[in-house]
């Protein structure tokens, strides 16, 4: 006679077995890395690198904590493996993580360009994609705002080899900016590519995570957002050098396109490779 043993498999075994089997993927331990320590939730940039079996994390407000190196850590909330540098790299890569070709003479300016509306849109781009921008010799300009685009491309005449790559704030359905971005598309054709990002400034485009906080502060209409944010945020927001002290804090907190929304970061590759086409 047989039986149907309800019991015979494991459940839990099965279910560690499964756990056991996936391994967390591996992070070059560098300094710069953003990590989470497991156990406390400490968040910090790896300031030194193992020393004694320990390494150095500096959080927001520049509190530094010391960990051994054998501890959990995460990644953008994922459980990671830390592993040694593998030493030098025949290959260079760009904070966009991107691969450089070898350093090249500083070379004539393209003609087609990329255009932000803001100082914040164009240093925020420039520290992340600016190796890329200068190997392939695109330039980024400033707009002052979107409502001066229809002029500014009059001036340059974009074209098929003169190709003006825009990246405009807060382009989301039925708003201002995405009646001009329709306006403008229709009127200069093939050689302008408009993309925006759905925050309502660049600031929010920054993981709130790397800054200290679980998300970015929405302050009523009533009040100009940046200063609103330094606010709520309990930092100096009186004066426009507090808002650009503000800013200054928050973009030495992006060493790379991880430390950015890919809502802000896609589109950025995709205006670079727009306005690239036919220099690679």
């Amino acid at each position: 006679m047989t039986y149907d043993d309800r019991y015979g498999r494991d459940a839990v075994a099965d279910f560690r077995d499964r756990r056991r089997a996936q391994k967390p993927p591996e992070v070059e331990l560098t300094k710069g890395l953003w990590l989470e320590h497991a156990l406390t939730e400490f968040l910090g940039e790896v300031v030194k690198l193992p020393e004694g079996g320990v390494i150095a994390l500096r959080d927001f407000d520049g509190f530094t904590r010391s960990f051994p190196v054998k501890d959990a850590f995460l990644v953008d909330g994922e459980r990671v493996t830390l592993i040694a540098a593998r030493g030098p790299k025949t290959r260079l890569v760009s904070a966009s993580g991107s691969i450089l070709g070898e350093r090249k003479r500083a070379q004539v300016a393209r003609a087609s360009r990329i255009f932000v509306e803001g100082k914040h849109d164009a240093e925020l781009i420039e520290k992340v994609w600016g190796d890329d921008l200068r190997e392939a010799a695109i330039v980024v300009e400033l707009l002052d705002g979107v409502d001066h685009l229809e002029t500014v491309l009059e001036e340059f005449a974009p074209g098929p080899e003169r190709r003006a790559g825009i990246l405009v704030d807060h382009l989301v359905e039925r708003s201002k900016e995405s009646r001009i971005a329709e306006q403008i598309e229709r009127r200069f054709g093939e050689g302008v590519l408009i993309l925006g990002h759905p925050f309502v400034d660049v600031w929010q485009a920054v993981k709130p995570a790397r800054i200290g906080i679980d998300r970015w502060p929405a302050p009523p209409r009533s009040v100009e957002w940046k200063r609103g944010v330094c606010q709520a945020l309990g930092w100096p927001h009186e004066e426009q050098a507090d808002i650009a002290e503000a800013w200054q804090r928050i973009l030495s907190r992006v060493t790379t396109y991880r430390d950015l929304e890919p809502a802000l970061s896609g589109q950025v590759e995709h205006l670079i490779d727009f306005v690239t086409v036919g220099h690679h």
